[in-house]
C-alpha cells in the first residue's frame, strides 16, 4: 500500500485489513500481491486519460495484471528466442492480482452524495477496485447491480461503516 498524496488522510491499517477481508471472501488463498495506491488528482487524471481514455480525474481505476500487461503493449513484442526458464515452485510464488488506484481528493468531494462520509467513501473505493481487479465489472445494469450487492455484503461483512 502506497500514499502518494497527503492532501487526505487515509486510514492504511483499516484499508489493509478491509482489503484482506475482500480477498479472503472473494476466496484468494495463500500468497499473493496487491498493490493499492493512493494518489493525487494529477496522477489519476494521467492514468484515467492513458488508460481509460476519458480527461479529468476520477474515484478509482483497478488494473487487472493481465489487462494492465496487455495495455502497456509488453505482450508478444520479444520476438528473440530464449530458453524456457525452469518452472517456478508454486509454493513460493504469490498470485500477482494486480493494482488499485484511489483518488482521495475525488473521494472526499463525491462521498457526500455517495457512500455518506469521506471514510466510508475510500472504503467503497477499496472493495470497489479490488472486485475489478477480481474479474468483476459493472458495463450493464444486471451486472451492476449484482457487483453492488457483492460490494453491500462485502462492507456489511467488515463492520459496515468505519
Amino acid at each position: 500500500m502506497v500514499d502518494e498524496q497527503d492532501d487526505h488522510p487515509v486510514d492504511h491499517r483499516r484499508a489493509l485489513a478491509l482489503a484482506r477481508h475482500v480477498l479472503a471472501e472473494e476466496g484468494v488463498r495463500g500468497a499473493c500481491e496487491l498493490n493499492v495506491v493512493f494518489a493525487t488528482e494529477a496522477v489519476i487524471a494521467e492514468l484515467n486519460e492513458r488508460f481509460m481514455g476519458v480527461s479529468g480525474p476520477t474515484d478509482v481505476l483497478a488494473f487487472p495484471i493481465d489487462d494492465e500487461v496487455e495495455a502497456l503493449g509488453r505482450r508478444g513484442e520479444d520476438t528473440v528466442p530464449r530458453p524456457d526458464p525452469p518452472p517456478p515452485d508454486l509454493d513460493d510464488v504469490p498470485v500477482l492480482l494486480g493494482d488499485v488506484v484511489i483518488c482521495p481528493a475525488v473521494a472526499a468531494r463525491n462521498a457526500p452524495e455517495h457512500a455518506g462520509t469521506y471514510e466510508a467513501e475510500i472504503d467503497l473505493l477499496l472493495v470497489h477496485g479490488i472486485l475489478h481487479v477480481l474479474g468483476m465489472d459493472h458495463a450493464d445494469a444486471d451486472e451492476a447491480a449484482v457487483m453492488q450487492a457483492r460490494e453491500r455484503t462485502l462492507l456489511e461483512g467488515f463492520g459496515g461503516a468505519p
